[in-house]
């Protein structure tokens, strides 16, 4: 037997201290944003190294340099360094290796000629540079409820999540991914309420990921997914605050990384990517009818053309008589198959949407609007598609966008073309035989360890109704089962109560 050898990255190590700190700033040097410089010309007992692009300047020249200028015959020593600069955090370090990742994260080096071993490590950095103003919500936006979004600096978006959840169980778990990028990624959990182990697999997948730069998130996500090959999201990928802390209160694990504005949440199940935070701001009612509505949304974009093609090639005899006329009269100087009409009308819209996704927001409007109107009348009148598909193909497309998760409507959107292949080949058979291995499919889907199907395989009768419906809230104050919670209930629904009992495992 052959054992696979596994190669271990090797820390980089030189013979002495002094050594090490130098080539990290003459390695840096090369770059033209990399500035070190004497803040005294006549005197050279002091020099300042920084990225100009990484730091806050204004910090560097009101705080930092009028310090250093003044009191400069007065250093004798690093630490004091600490007690002339009024700036929180200064660290003296000879590691050469923290030398260079902070420098790259912001922080200004100091060093003093008579010791080059040490030197004194300032955070200057502007985490607020390149970031957005403004933090709503743009592809999860609800009418009713909270506006407020994360955005691409991950303090803001603890800052969001930490005020949502003012307790002390909310757990920040700070880790590091990428070798190059050496992104921070934050596991957060609520200690008393979320399943230990549904943290310790984050933790460990992230912790096993090898990987050069993070790009964003929802890469992340991709990379610690159970499963590659499959085109449904397994985790909750979600820009609005409330429903990450709605995860967070539910049992969920949260994962946030900076420079990202989605946050990734699991262990997610099939019917979480069709309920809304908007459900529960509405009444009940409202809110169960919204949720249905999406429901069956989503089963007709699947299958109402491939059943339109499976009734005209193979099933005629089940449509009713007062309907036959007008479907043979639509279709009677069409010169192609079910199959090839709707899959021209199918990838017609595709274009549509991605043409419109890319173009500016004033000239994709425009182009949705009137390329649909002038394709769909141009294609009936050339006898190209019948009128009757026209319409079903549009409610189909219209179907695809009450999914409120993105990811889980491009899927569906990509459903709808093996069901429509499979209905051409084999008729009300194929599209039996489809559904057979959709579910095949989903029952083997997992998220974090835990069924994807659940509740409805394994069945737990309690989560059942919690899952198409959105009952009245005196019947929803105990988190689903399934999620293994150590705490299952979240409030009474008849008394008041602190807020931190709830979170009490005794």
């Amino acid at each position: 037997m052959f054992k696979k050898r596994i190669r271990q990255r090797k820390p980089i190590t030189y013979e002495t201290k002094e050594e090490s700190i130098g080539k990290v700033l003459e390695k840096v040097k090369r770059s033209s944003d990399f500035s070190s410089f004497y803040p005294v010309e006549s005197n050279h007992c002091v020099r300042i190294s920084y990225f100009q692009t990484l730091i806050d300047t204004n910090l560097l020249h009101q705080s930092v340099l009028p310090n250093l200028i003044e009191k400069i015959d007065s250093i004798k020593d690093l630490h004091d360094i600490k007690k002339l600069i009024p700036i929180e955090g200064i660290k003296i370090s000879s590691d050469a290796t923290e030398v260079g990742n902070r420098l790259h994260e912001g922080y200004a080096v100091i060093q003093l000629q008579d010791n080059l071993e040490d030197c004194a490590l300032l955070s200057l950095g502007n985490s607020r540079l390149g970031n957005r103003e403004t933090n709503e919500t743009e592809n999860e936006f609800s009418v009713i409820g909270p506006k407020t979004g994360f955005i691409e600096d991950l303090n803001t978006n603890l800052h969001l999540i930490r005020g949502g959840l003012v307790t002390t169980n909310l757990i920040f778990d700070e880790m590091e991914v990428g070798t190059r990028s050496k992104t921070k990624v934050v596991v957060a959990y609520l200690e008393g309420v979320t399943n230990p182990e549904f943290v310790q697999t984050a933790r460990q997948r992230i912790s096993d990921l090898d990987i050069d730069v993070l790009y964003d998130n929802t890469r992340l996500e991709q990379l610690i997914s159970d499963h590659v090959n499959t085109p449904f999201p397994l985790y909750i990928t979600t820009e609005r605050v409330d429903r990450a802390i709605f995860a967070l209160v539910q049992g969920q694990v949260a994962i946030i990384s900076d420079k990202s504005c989605y946050v990734v949440t699991g262990p997610a199940n099939l019917m979480d990517f069709f309920s809304s935070p908007e459900d529960f701001y509405l009444p009940w009612i409202v809110g169960t009818f919204f949720k249905l509505i999406r429901i069956i949304g989503m089963l007709f974009s699947v299958f109402s053309t491939p059943f339109y093609v499976a009734i005209l090639t193979f099933h005629f005899e089940v449509v009713p008589k007062d309907l036959l006329g007008p479907i043979v009269y639509s279709r009677a100087n069409v010169p192609f198959p079910p199959v090839v009409e709707v899959l021209f009308l199918e990838l017609t819209i595709e274009f549509l949407r991605e043409a419109g996704a890319r173009l500016p927001t004033k000239i994709g409007q425009t182009l949705g609007i009137v390329g649909g109107i002038v394709i769909g009348q141009a294609t009936v009148e050339a006898a190209l598609t019948s009128n009757i598909l026209l319409i079903i193909v549009a409610l189909s497309a219209l179907s695809s966008f009450t999914t409120p998760i993105y990811k889980m409507s491009n899927a569906i959107r990509i459903l709808r073309y093996p069901f429509i292949v499979l209905a051409a080949l084999y008729g009300g058979f194929g599209i039996y035989l489809g559904v057979i291995l959709l579910i095949g499919h989903l029952m083997r889907l997992k998220s974090f360890g835990s069924p994807y199907m659940i509740p409805l395989f394994p069945y737990r009768k309690g989560g059942f109704s919690q899952s198409f419906t959105r009952l009245p809230f005196p019947y929803i104050h105990k988190r689903p089962s399934f999620l293994r919670p150590l705490t299952r209930k979240m409030y009474d629904p008849k008394t008041k109560q602190d807020p931190e009992e709830g979170l009490n495992t005794e």
